[in-house]
């Protein structure tokens, strides 16, 4: 249902319930997901799974887009999983915003730039999307470079829902390429 992307050295995939709970459930208590994006208090292979049933699979049947299964191709052409690139729908935002984890062991080699360059390009020209959010904490300075790169830029700052912390939110307009 969800297109596979590939680049170069990235692949992203709709994520599989039974196939991926494991990597998600390890994604998910990294700290580094705690500080910067939130405990989603997922600590069991059955929760990952609901995680996925609940978010990322039912984004893909009703918005054709979600967050995606990150893996690293290596020289040998095998794929190492390391992360989740793709779009979120958040009640509270007009238009999806890009939304990316890695796990530490990958961070800092442009992976994240990548697949969520590749997810924008999609974004735009099989999903016509006109417009992407991108929301971080002010003091993720990793992911700020990363939309900043994307070409997003500051809009303003503030909470998405009551009682949450406020968030950097960074916006971007897609411009439809000419044919």
């Amino acid at each position: 249902m969800i297109p596979t992307i590939e680049t170069p050295r990235l692949q992203l995939r709709a994520f599989s319930e039974e196939g991926d709970a494991a990597f998600v459930l390890r994604v998910l208590n990294e700290p580094s997901f705690y500080e910067f994006i939130g405990d989603r208090g997922i600590r069991s292979l059955d929760a990952a799974r609901r995680y996925l049933s609940e978010g990322p699979i039912e984004s893909y049947r009703q918005h054709g887009h979600g967050l995606m299964w990150l893996g690293i191709r290596t020289s040998s052409g095998r794929l190492i999983a390391a992360g989740m690139c793709g779009l979120v729908r958040r009640p509270s935002l007009d238009h999806p915003d890009i939304g990316f984890a890695l796990l530490p062991e990958h961070w800092g080699q442009g992976y994240v730039t990548e697949a969520a360059n590749a997810v924008l390009v999609r974004a735009q020209a099989e999903l016509a999307l006109g417009e992407v959010y991108g929301v971080t904490l002010a003091h993720n300075r990793r992911s700020i470079r990363v939309l900043e790169k994307l070409g997003l830029r500051f809009q303003t700052q503030r909470s998405l829902t009551e009682g949450a912390p406020a968030l950097c939110i960074y916006h971007r307009l897609l411009v439809a390429s000419e044919s």
